[in-house]
């Protein structure tokens, strides 16, 4: 699927800016656009009329003009940028970017991988190119640097590594970010590094709307682990927010009356919804599965705002490629159990839950190890 988008430099978002902290920076601004625009520079410290919002601090920028934008980078950290003129529009056609600030003593805050991606939200009806820019809550494409599942890269980290993701909120709501296999702490924000002192180990962060938070982690242990907003349908692509509920609802006996007038009807929703990533459904063209993604053990049923982080033993320190799958060793993948059935779980009979619509839990205590 492709967006028709703008941006800066011919993408969306536009390109990373890396500096030092002390650095005087220049940046030429040519509007390309068929409207005037600004940039924003979001969390810097610079005189104010550096500082990007159209009619309060600057001109806007008319089409086909130049503006400069010139200031000292005063203090490490991460930062973005993004239109302060018709934002609303602008925003919701992709024009926002990252801006690095690095430490003048590069020992400070150091670590071995350093990533760094925007999230933003597009809504674009099946079968179009172009954003829907007056959308409010509703949108239907979750992305990271403006790309969806499987579309978005794994990171690739060297078991050991110390690895820094920065992660930008220019969405309309917030994101609960969550990596699998690993805590992390949250060392830095928009307005700077958290002391050690304040910091504490997490599994998920929310980022709110117009946040940024840098995570570490130590890579300890080898895998390929996921790393996605906690928001279940952020990993989703493009659906009917109006389809009902029909779990638990039994109508085959009517489809096959359906089939018999429309051949093509498919029963949809009776037992979940995952049935419905793995049917090859017909879509407009230029429009993404609603979930899709394979790996090793077959569909990831995923889309929007998910990828991994790949954790290995035998990466050179700078290479990020995709590793490819990880080979598990043996005895440590779940497994199905071939015994004995278990006992059913005692419950209560005014409150026993049908057996047909239930996922029974037994845990074994430590010593009743059986073999597959």
């Amino acid at each position: 699927m492709k967006a028709t988008l703008w941006g800066y430099n011919g993408s969306s978002p536009g390109p990373t800016i890396e500096v030092v902290e002390g650095d005087k920076v220049r940046i030429f601004v040519t509007n390309k656009l068929p409207e005037h625009t600004t940039i924003h520079w979001h969390g810097q410290r610079l005189p104010n009329g550096m500082d990007g919002v159209g009619g309060l601090t600057q001109p806007q920028i008319p089409v086909g003009k130049t503006f400069v934008y010139e200031f000292e980078a005063r203090r490490p950290g991460t930062f973005m940028y993004h239109p302060h003129a018709d934002e609303m529009t602008q925003m919701a056609m992709g024009m926002m970017g990252f801006w690095v600030t690095h430490p003048k003593n590069p020992a400070q805050y150091r670590v071995d991988r350093d990533f760094v991606f925007l999230l933003n939200a597009y809504d674009i009806d099946p079968g179009s190119s172009t954003p829907k820019v007056n959308t409010m809550l509703d949108f239907n494409l979750w992305t990271w640097n403006s790309r969806a599942f499987p579309g978005i890269d794994p990171l690739a980290c060297r078991q050991g590594d110390r690895v820094r993701i920065r992660i930008g909120n220019l969405t309309m709501t917030n994101h609960p970010i969550h990596l699998h296999g690993h805590e992390f702490e949250v060392t830095g924000t928009d307005g700077g590094w958290i002391p050690k002192s304040a910091r504490w180990p997490e599994v998920t962060t929310d980022i709110a709307v117009g946040q940024m938070r840098a995570i570490e982690f130590d890579a300890t242990d080898l895998g390929d682990w996921a790393f996605h907003c906690h928001k279940s349908h952020h990993t989703m692509n493009a659906m009917g927010h109006g389809v009902p509920t029909m779990i638990g609802v039994d109508h085959r006996n009517i489809a096959n009356k359906i089939t018999k007038i429309i051949p093509d009807y498919m029963v949809m929703g009776e037992r979940g919804m995952a049935d419905m990533g793995e049917m090859e459904m017909p879509i407009p063209d230029n429009t993404l599965p609603m979930m899709t993604g394979t790996g090793p053990f077959g569909s990831v049923e995923m889309g929007g705002m998910f990828t991994t982080v790949k954790v290995r033993k035998d990466l050179a320190h700078n290479d990020y490629k995709d590793p490819g799958w990880y080979k598990q060793p043996a005895g440590t993948t779940a497994y199905e159990w071939k015994g004995e059935p278990p006992p059913a779980p005692r419950v209560p009979a005014q409150s026993a839950p049908s057996a047909s619509n239930e996922a029974t839990l037994k845990v074994r205590k430590p010593g009743q190890h059986h073999e597959h």
